[in-house]
């Protein structure tokens, strides 16, 4: 590989000073506006070069440098994810008449409840993202989320809501690598994560964190990204959607339900529930979660449903190119936008072939003794 931009707190004060100092709701624009260019530009060269070739080789060089490649594409794609998806970075199933949101925060409370969170509790939340499910389950369960987080520019948007929304006394969100959590043992009374260890080079090392940290008797509940059992590795077509997915969402390889599954219990876990819950089509569940995604089911209830839809990521894609070309915002965004659209059209290919999920729930305790 050539040379790469390690995303070091420097680098991150110096490519996003000009944003994280503006308010929470500052505009795409305005923030792709307010970056370096010149580290911003780097940073998309850093990233693309760990997608030159699909060998092995440049596989292990992602999973050997699964800080870097993940801390690189966050500081690029956290602003396109606020703007498409809101401050929660994680899919839902939806039903009839439910905007994006709504149906987000009721994926949130399912997972809040199956780790048996209560008031008063102290949780951690194993990759926040910018706190938006943190934020959440203060409000839903009245307990203190601490947020662990490897990305130095989404622990700045984190602090930023927090202070917003007046739940800096419920809340801390703290820089660490999750595959080694900055934590004593059995500190926490319950652990959770969305879509988020999805990010891990092994599976089984992150649930070990998680399991370390969390008190005897606490719960451990995820949605993980996997790969299901229809996925064949001789396929072609799955393989390329795969690693597609990978390359759109930082991803350094993923894992199969059943790998996922394994490494649970291996940590040590007492497993209580393991199911793919991506086509639960009960009432209230009616519609898949990708629909915001998919070009045949656009839904314009909101400013995030048509942003994220394929319209509206046209649309996006379009004026960001104009943007770039007239020297509005840094060389390199358009490379971007487009890793996230063929990353999109992959998630959805991916679930309507059945060979993907992003929400394989695990539920599991850990032993009293």
């Amino acid at each position: 590989m050539s040379q790469i931009l390690e995303p070091t707190p420097e680098l991150s004060r110096a490519l996003h000073e000009r944003v994280v100092e503006n308010n929470s709701e500052s505009s795409l624009v305005s923030r792709l506006q307010g970056k370096n260019k010149e580290l911003q530009t780097q940073s998309v060269d850093t990233y693309q070069q760990f997608w030159t070739t699909d060998s092995q080789e440049t596989e292990q060089n992602r999973t050997s440098m699964y800080k870097t490649l993940t801390n690189t594409y966050y500081n690029l794609a956290t602003d396109f994810y606020e703007y498409g998806w809101g401050e929660s970075f994680h899919f839902a199933r939806k039903s009839h008449n439910e905007t994006l949101r709504e149906s987000i925060r009721r994926h949130e409370h399912f997972l809040f409840d199956y780790a048996r969170i209560k008031e008063g509790m102290r949780v951690l939340d194993v990759g926040c993202g910018v706190g938006g499910p943190a934020r959440e389950c203060i409000r839903y369960t009245g307990a203190h989320v601490t947020g662990l987080n490897n990305n130095d520019y989404q622990i700045e948007r984190a602090n930023i809501y927090a202070r917003k929304h007046e739940q800096q006394e419920y809340s801390q969100f703290v820089k660490g690598d999750f595959m080694k959590m900055p934590f004593a043992e059995n500190e926490f009374d319950a652990v959770y994560a969305f879509e988020a260890t999805c990010h891990a080079p092994a599976l089984k090392d992150v649930y070990a964190q998680m399991y370390r940290v969390l008190k005897p008797g606490g719960y451990f509940a995820i949605y993980e990204w996997c790969l299901t059992d229809k996925f064949d590795e001789n396929n072609a077509e799955h393989k390329r959607l795969a690693l597609a997915i990978e390359h759109g969402d930082g991803i350094a390889k993923l894992f199969s339900t059943r790998v996922a599954l394994q490494a649970a219990k291996d940590a040590g876990f007492e497993i209580e529930l393991a199911k793919d819950i991506a086509h639960d089509t009960t009432v209230g569940n009616e519609l898949p979660w990708y629909g915001d995604l998919d070009a045949g089911m656009a839904s314009f209830s909101g400013l995030q449903s048509f942003a994220c839809s394929r319209i509206g990521r046209v649309f996006t894609s379009n004026a960001v190119k104009i943007l770039e070309k007239v020297g509005i915002i840094p060389k390199g965004t358009v490379q971007v936008q487009d890793v996230l659209m063929t990353a999109a059209d992959s998630l959805v290919n991916g679930a309507k072939q059945q060979i993907f999920t992003p929400m394989y729930l695990i539920v599991g305790r850990k032993p009293l003794n």
